[in-house]
């Protein structure tokens, strides 16, 4: 049976299967260049929490198969896609007058990593070999980018001692970066933690080589990114101030917290139950953000209690960063409510043409936001408040249910 059919029909069986199993229900089982089989399982990767990846991963490296150095080379490039690299995949075996990269990692506006997969630094690298690769490609480029790439080396174990050796003594150590697939798997968990795009941007800056004598880059990226983290679980947390109907709501603060398990159920079964209306799975890129496959259906998902009011039950914030993620393609923002079964997918269209009709809060490190309260209206259902316009705009045209709680 087909893997991706599979997957659709039977989730948690496909998840409890072994990698060797999933890829022999990829088209006819054998990974080939531009092969069905190849596209259908880089597909699935696709698709796979990042749990499963870290699982695949450590079967290609502790039980090895035939054909799982291609396996560990496609989940290597997906990983890279995580962290929202534009991924090219390269060849599974080297062709004579083609140039033998495993992937081509890319992000708008900065420079390319040549990326090479290696289980194992028991046998030495010709890092000659990976350097001419990068020279022909940057002498094929049209992109001026190109000419500032580096080479990424992904090695399956922690133990890299021998290959690092390699690497200082060579003329290439500035060309040059090595991370173990452990690693690799860890910056994808914590880029997952967090939305900023601050935090992308440094991650990428680490997987190229720099001068580490001093190590600020390094810690920056930790305190920037847990910065974020720690901000989003206070933002998720902000208690309005209730005004009167007549009143502007005034600047949140905080109160007593919702369990995080239950807004992240709630958030899975919003963007569960959004993908079933839309009949398109969206895949969660970070804390809030989601998108399709293709990047083109994306949504932020916010969760909100119940406050002790009548007028005005539940509060949300909406980041300026929300707003970017959201200007491409066919965007939502999604609002769940902790007490009910449905939740509500507003276009982004929306928010683009009423920000100005928002009420605002003006925080230090750019982390100002627009409020969303929603209010009762008569006849029953809910609405945006827009107080300041004096005005209410109705959710119920955008409200779907829940997916059902596993």
């Amino acid at each position: 049976m087909a893997v991706l059919h599979y997957w659709r029909s039977n989730r948690e069986i496909v998840l409890g299967q072994s990698i060797q199993q999933v890829v022999s229900n990829a088209g006819d089982g054998i990974l080939r260049d531009s092969s069905p089989a190849s596209e259908e399982f880089r597909e699935f990767l696709t698709l796979v929490p990042i749990e499963s990846l870290s699982y695949y991963v450590r079967q290609c490296l502790e039980m090895p198969f035939p054909k799982s150095g291609s396996v560990l080379q496609d989940l290597v490039n997906e990983l890279g896609r995580r962290l929202d690299f534009e991924v090219e995949n390269g060849l599974y075996q080297g062709r004579r007058n083609a140039i033998g990269f495993d992937g081509i990692w890319r992000f708008a506006g900065d420079s390319e990593l040549v990326v090479e997969v290696k289980t194992t630094d028991t046998y030495t690298f010709p890092l000659e070999t990976m350097s001419e690769y990068r020279e022909a490609l940057i002498a094929q480029a049209q992109n001026p980018i190109c000419r500032n790439s580096s080479i990424l080396i992904v090695v399956g174990r922690e133990d890299t001692g021998a290959l690092e050796a390699q690497v200082r003594g060579s003329r290439f150590a500035w060309d040059i970066r090595l991370i173990s697939a452990d690693s690799l798997i860890k910056l994808v968990q914590i880029r997952a933690k967090s939305d900023d795009p601050a935090s992308v941007r440094q991650i990428h800056q680490l997987l190229r080589p720099f001068e580490y004598t001093k190590v600020d880059r390094i810690i920056e990226i930790l305190f920037t990114t847990a910065a974020d983290v720690e901000s989003q679980q206070e933002e998720e947390q902000l208690e309005p101030a209730m005004a009167e109907p007549a009143v502007e709501e005034a600047t949140p603060q905080t109160q007593e917290k919702t369990d995080r398990a239950l807004i992240e159920e709630l958030k899975d079964r919003a963007i569960k139950g959004f993908s079933a209306v839309k009949g398109i799975e969206l895949l969660r890129r970070s804390r809030s953000y989601y998108w399709s496959a293709d990047k083109q259906l994306r949504a932020c998902c916010t969760v909100s209690k119940r406050y002790g009011t009548d007028y005005q039950p539940y509060w949300y914030a909406y980041h300026p960063k929300w707003d970017e993620f959201l200007k491409v393609g066919d965007r939502y923002l999604i609002f769940a409510c902790v007490d009910m079964e449905s939740a509500f997918a507003v276009p982004q269209k929306w928010f683009a043409e009423n920000l100005a009709n928002l009420n605002t809060t003006e925080r230090k490190e750019s982390r100002s936001y627009w409020h969303i309260p929603l209010t009762t209206v008569e006849g029953g259902g809910l609405a945006v408040n827009l107080s300041r316009v004096g005005r209410k705009y109705s959710l119920e045209p955008h409200r779907f249910s829940l997916a059902a709680r596993p």
